[in-house]
């Protein structure tokens, strides 16, 4: 259900007198499995594509449909759904919950859903095993590096077994090696479970990951291209 489309988004911000046109009559359409790049300089409306995709935000007028849902002709309540059960969100500051153990953040969502404890254990294991963290169930995210907590984060992520993946700037806080390990992690559960991946970001070593590349500025998309993926050395 992670085909996207969009039709003519725009959306204003008022800072003071001030108007910031975030987006400026967006369209796209992204099919299933995808792995794309939102690309381009902070203020150039990455994030609030994103947030607008993942009905975090609302559009001022357009339309987004995610599978065979019309965002704007979803409740609250459904809203809420489709994210719980569809879509997972990485943010560049992790998110993790400090007082919780990893096994406990990944859990969280399972035990929203609904999900006996028994299975959510047995889940939290295969899926840290996947990012590369078996063994780190009883961490608490102070006794992880960076990237590693970024990888509790991805495992939160895929916890609800999401159609589709949603990261904003998720290598801003990592070191490079961190940064790669994070990218060929994301290409690995793109290629083995099918999640379409939309990622924001500005640095061009992470763009290179990507198989397809939309530049954005000023709220519009400036470039949209078809890459093959380089997998650069970060």
């Amino acid at each position: 259900m992670s085909d996207i489309a969009c039709r003519n988004l725009c959306k204003t911000f008022h800072q003071g007198e001030e108007v910031i046109t975030a987006l400026d009559h967006v369209s796209l359409d992204m099919a299933e499995g995808s792995f794309a790049c939102l690309s381009g300089p902070s203020g150039s409306g990455k994030t609030t594509l994103l947030n607008a995709l993942g009905g975090l935000d609302t559009p001022d007028s357009g339309e987004i449909t995610v599978g065979d849902q019309r965002l704007d002709q979803l409740s609250r309540g459904e809203l809420a759904d489709l994210r719980l059960n569809h879509i997972g969100f990485v943010f560049q500051a992790y998110n993790l919950i400090p007082v919780l153990s990893a096994q406990e953040n990944i859990e969280f969502i399972m035990q929203v859903q609904g999900v006996p404890a028994q299975q959510r254990r047995k889940l939290v294991a295969d899926i840290l095993a996947e990012v590369g963290l078996a063994g780190m169930e009883g961490r608490r995210p102070a006794e992880m590096s960076g990237g590693q907590q970024q990888r509790v984060a991805v495992a939160r992520a895929i916890a609800s077994k999401p159609a589709l993946v949603l990261a904003d700037e998720p290598t801003a806080n990592l070191d490079s090696s961190s940064a790669a390990q994070l990218m060929e992690l994301f290409v690995a559960l793109n290629r083995g479970r099918g999640i379409t991946f939309v990622l924001s970001t500005h640095d061009v070593r992470v763009m290179g990951y990507a198989r397809r590349l939309i530049g954005m500025r000023d709220g519009r998309i400036v470039s949209d291209e078809q890459q093959q993926p380089s997998a650069m050395a970060l």
